[in-house]
């Protein structure tokens, strides 16, 4: 059981350097989008969410894992980005 749970931390932290990585995209995003509007895309979603359910089932994740998991994830996502654009526009 130790040896499971030391690759379980180890692939936590690699996600966390990937989410990273997601969050600077985000960033990215809310300094490009002329309209706050601009910033939730129900089609975007819907996108997303269905190429990573194909990745899932080709990479042998349960799309009951993945799914729910990037569905949230990209609601946080969205929030965040929603900060960044509002505090650009206020600086500004």
């Amino acid at each position: 059981m130790a040896e499971v749970r030391v690759g379980v931390d180890a692939l936590d932290r690699a996600l966390v350097t990937l989410l990273a990585e997601r969050q600077r995209y985000m960033d990215a995003a809310a300094r490009i989008k002329p309209e706050r509007g601009a910033v939730r895309d129900e089609g975007r979603i819907e996108d997303v969410v269905a190429k990573v359910k194909a990745a899932a089932r080709a990479a042998g994740l349960s799309e009951e894992i993945a799914e729910p998991v990037w569905r949230l994830l990209i609601e946080r996502c969205i929030a965040y980005e929603f900060g960044v654009w509002d505090r650009l526009r206020q600086d500004a």
